[in-house]
């Protein structure tokens, strides 16, 4: 047996025990009161008349009273010890006014403008956006659309000022939530990190009260909006009756990379201006109007290996005067195997038992006995999850995604029409997506929704959700108000820009 097929059957047999652990654990009340009914009782009823239970009850009174006091203690501190339930309560997204947006030929100028670009360098942009699966539409932040640019702190704090208060005063609209009453905040921000931080931002901007538990997240790529919403799940925990809110973003300002290094021009072509806010809560009170209950999260980090921990890193370029994000052509086969690390935790969880095994039997006639006629089994998750927000990181992923998990083209249609509309948000797409579930009236209620995002470091993070009620459409158009009714829209796979509408100069 190969140590990779050693270290998935490890993993399998330990996901399976933990899950029937679980399961075992939060059903032993129910099975030890089953048993003291149908065991104890009988004989005792058979053996003693009521009036005689009635006089040994009154003889041993104080005994009785103990028992019953005990078995009441023992009741509420089981009731205690099971996890408080995480409900989504509502979200909101950024979509910044039209002065913003940009087709694919004027970001293509506004490159060449912006100076510092050969000829080499603004062909491969070009050709990277005619395949991005971009749209004529997406946002660039204003201090990218002015000549010269101005890239500095006091834009990159006004753009994240807008996105940041924008998506949280629509959220705390919508819900009606009082700021006082949220009692946890996170942020994240993966490339900009000011001081003070941004939770400390919204603090100061709320007036939120002197005891509020605060995070702030940095550093951790596109998937750190699942790490946020696994940290407020654990917070919410230990913190009884209250709220959290959940702000995911990235600034673009300051990250534009401007030199000729072609690992870094990418970033160029793909990231826009996008951010998120997300109300969770712990209340059981809220149940009733809140749109989803957070099932599983489950978070996967290849840090360990050099291959997966460089495949994104921020760093200068050849010339040492510029910094940009340089992605590995490595990237996909990283991104491939964090992915496999973490269905193999999340599969035992949520996957049918028939779908287990099927994969368990095709990877042990493969790799144990040889057959080079079996073909890998990949594991069917329409079978238990009806809607998939995969993280809009690009053309080449969501491809690679739809293939590895035998997608259709409707469950990839909220992760391509958000890459087409809104580029890649970075953390915030994947709640870009599910508000584009949303808008067109796709979410049940018992449906199940799959969150998958990839980050930097190298991590592959996972959430499901459960909905509780079927959410109304007109009522969660969200940033999607002005689109939902020409969406979808085919997009090729490759969409030649005109040179006669994108003009360039280089120096």
């Amino acid at each position: 047996m190969d140590r990779e097929l050693f270290r998935t059957v490890k993993q399998a047999t330990r996901n399976h025990a933990r899950v029937l652990y679980h399961r075992l654990v939060c059903r032993l009340p129910h099975l030890l009161a089953v048993t003291l009914l149908l065991v104890v009782l009988p004989p005792l009823v058979s053996t003693l008349s009521l009036d005689g239970l009635w006089a040994d009850a009154r003889a041993n009174a104080p005994l009785l009273v103990a028992a019953c006091a005990g078995c009441f203690a023992a009741a509420y501190a089981y009731a205690m010890s099971r996890p408080r339930p995480v409900f989504l309560v509502d979200l909101a997204g950024y979509k910044p006014g039209p002065e913003h947006e940009a087709t694919r030929a004027r970001a293509i100028r506004q490159f060449g403008l912006a100076g510092g670009f050969d000829d080499e360098s603004m062909s491969f942009q070009k050709r990277m956006m005619e395949r991005s699966g971009l749209g004529e539409a997406t946002h660039f932040p204003a201090s990218l659309m002015s000549i010269p640019i101005d890239m500095c702190l006091r834009t990159a704090r006004d753009e994240s000022e807008a996105v940041v208060f924008g998506v949280v005063d629509e959220l705390l609209a919508k819900t009606g939530v009082p700021a006082g009453n949220i009692g946890i905040v996170i942020a994240n921000s993966s490339l900009y990190s000011p001081t003070p931080s941004f939770v400390s931002l919204i603090v100061n901007r709320y007036r939120l009260r002197e005891d509020v538990v605060s995070h702030n997240l940095s550093g951790m790529g596109c998937s750190a909006g699942i790490i946020a919403i696994d940290l407020a799940k654990h917070l919410l925990q230990v913190h009884p009756d209250t709220y959290a809110l959940v702000v995911s973003t990235e600034n673009i300002t300051l990250n534009a990379y401007l030199g000729n290094n072609r690992p870094m021009l990418v970033t160029n072509t793909l990231f826009r201006v996008g951010g998120a806010a997300v109300l969770l809560s712990n209340r059981r009170a809220d149940r009733a109007r809140a749109k989803y209950q957070l099932i599983h999260t489950v978070r996967t980090h290849r840090g360990a290996s050099d291959r997966s921990y460089g495949c994104v890193t921020q760093e200068e370029d050849d010339t040492g005067k510029r910094v940009g994000v340089s992605l590995s052509k490595e990237l996909m086969s990283v991104a491939g195997d964090a992915l496999r690390t973490n269905i193999t935790t999340l599969g035992p969880l949520v996957l049918p038992l028939s779908e287990q095994l099927r994969f368990l039997a095709t990877v042990v006639l493969k790799r144990v006995f040889l057959r080079a006629d079996v073909k890998p089994h990949i594991p069917d998750f329409t079978l238990a999850l009806e809607h998939f927000c995969i993280h809009a990181g690009g053309r080449g992923v969501l491809d690679e995604l739809e293939r590895s998990l035998k997608l259709s083209a409707w469950h990839m249609e909220p992760s391509r029409m958000t890459l087409y509309r809104f580029g890649n948000t970075s953390s915030s797409s994947l709640w870009y997506e599910l508000s584009y579930c949303e808008a067109k009236g796709r979410i049940k209620k018992g449906d199940r929704v799959w969150q998958i995002a990839f980050g930097s470091g190298f991590k592959c993070n996972s959430a499901v959700w459960k909905a509780l009620r079927a959410v109304d459409a007109a009522e969660s158009l969200g940033p999607w108000a002005q689109d939902v009714d020409v969406l979808p829209v085919h997009v090729p796979k490759v969409v030649p820009i005109d040179d006669d509408e994108a003009p360039y100069k280089t120096n």
